[in-house]
């Protein structure tokens, strides 16, 4: 599917968008109430990953196909690992069977799980065969994925003799990892994370728990960066969210201040206001917390015309696609002046954005999102825009409601 998109013919906004819950949370949330009968959820994520999560989880044997869903790969691998009598092959599209799993594979392995190659080693699919696991210790890299980090986490309390993971180096994505043991606290399991030692207590079986979930905060970027590009006094409302949020994505609410977005919070939700504040024309941010957030930030600098240099993205080579290098390609096309390395990626500030350029999305849904803000400067194209379903199915009904034009080519 290709959109032509214009945004609103005034610049300017005034609107309530309900987000639906968040996919981070949700795929946790899962997990645990695959583990323990006494869970319930509320407000989940009516996301494609979300609901392939949900499906794996009740298979038995045979083969689960997760798709593009990186996290559903990372907790299942733990999750079939811990599951005694299951025995399933775990794969999914071509990208994910190049996205690495080792490390995960290989600190499962060591706990007593039973976990095999099909294709080439250290990459899906993958065959595991599910052990009672009794051993309680196992380290991890700390600057990896905390995705691997959450699967060992989530699957901790079944464990018979819990876990203890120590992260060996400097941790990255702090805040993912506090979700997970705050998810884990709210069901009643015993947590710590002191240095880098992390324990989670055994637990056979848990009160009666409804877990709400949170909107998604990676979703309310591209609001951000909407609001950013709109004329001062426009006013965007989103729901569900609350101010002391699990989420690392929630710093956005301090970046986008550098933008000239103010973010009130209220009960459930949030409110987006542009101000006249005057934006730096150089601006640098540490997003190894917040790396889903990197393309709209980078996308939000450049149709501003300002520059910006942002450090932490070592983790975005292995996401759906080279997200570094799509985001060199894309906004090249429309004239930026733009450098990255593996980690890094930096702008220097320009004023042209050159029109009816075709948006390429590379099986990523962040691409086609980050960049539809942009239609609030010019008219633009985004190619394979059904993607947005990976996340966010709403997106584009949600951005008519906004009074963007968007045509089906």
């Amino acid at each position: 599917m290709k959109l032509h998109l214009t945004g609103p013919a005034n610049n300017q906004l005034n609107d309530t968008i309900t987000i639906t819950g968040s996919k981070s949370e949700s795929n946790r949330s899962l997990l645990l109430a695959a583990l323990f009968k006494d869970i319930k959820i509320e407000n989940i994520s009516n996301s494609d990953d979300a609901q392939v999560m949900a499906k794996g989880l009740k298979i038995s044997d045979g083969t689960v196909d997760i798709h593009h869903a990186g996290t559903a790969m990372r907790f299942l691998t733990g999750f079939f690992s811990s599951q005694e009598g299951k025995e399933v092959i775990l794969t999914g599209s071509k990208r994910m069977t190049e996205r690495p799993i080792k490390i995960l594979v290989d600190a499962l392995r060591s706990l007593g799980a039973e976990i095999s190659y099909e294709q080439e080693e250290g990459y899906p699919p993958i065959k595991i065969k599910g052990q009672r696991i009794v051993k309680d210790k196992v380290s991890l890299p700390a600057n990896v994925s905390s995705q691997y980090i959450s699967s060992l986490l989530l699957i901790a309390p079944s464990l018979e003799n819990g876990l203890e993971l120590e992260l060996v180096g400097k941790i990255t994505s702090v805040p993912y990892i506090k979700m997970t043991l705050a998810l884990l606290e709210e069901i009643g399991v015993e947590t710590s994370f002191q240095g880098n030692i992390i324990k989670v207590s055994a637990k056979d079986k848990v009160a009666p728990t409804t877990l709400v979930v949170e909107s998604d905060w990676s979703s309310a970027s591209y609001f951000y960066g909407i609001c950013a590009l709109a004329a001062p006094g426009t006013e965007i409302t989103l729901s569900a969210y609350k101010q002391k949020s699990l989420q690392g994505d929630s710093v956005l609410a301090d970046i986008y201040t550098s933008f000239g977005v103010e973010t009130t919070f209220g009960e459930h939700k949030i409110t987006l206001r542009k101000t006249d504040k005057k934006v730096l024309a150089e601006n640098e941010f540490d997003l190894a917390n917040a790396p889903d957030i990197a393309q709209t930030i980078a996308v939000t600098c450049f149709g501003l015309g300002v520059g910006c240099h942002l450090v932490g993205l070592h983790t975005l080579k292995i996401k759906e696609t080279d997200r570094l290098e799509a985001l060199h390609t894309e906004l090249s096309k429309l004239g930026a002046n733009i450098s990255v390395t593996d980690k890094t990626l930096t702008i220097i500030p320009s004023e042209t954005i050159i029109p009816e350029v075709a948006i390429d999305t590379y099986n990523d849904h962040r691409m086609a999102m980050a960049f539809a803000p942009l239609a609030m400067k010019t008219t633009m194209f985004v190619n394979d825009a059904e993607v947005v379903s990976k996340s966010y199915p709403d997106f584009w009904n949600d951005l008519k409601q906004l009074d963007f034009s968007i045509k089906e080519l």
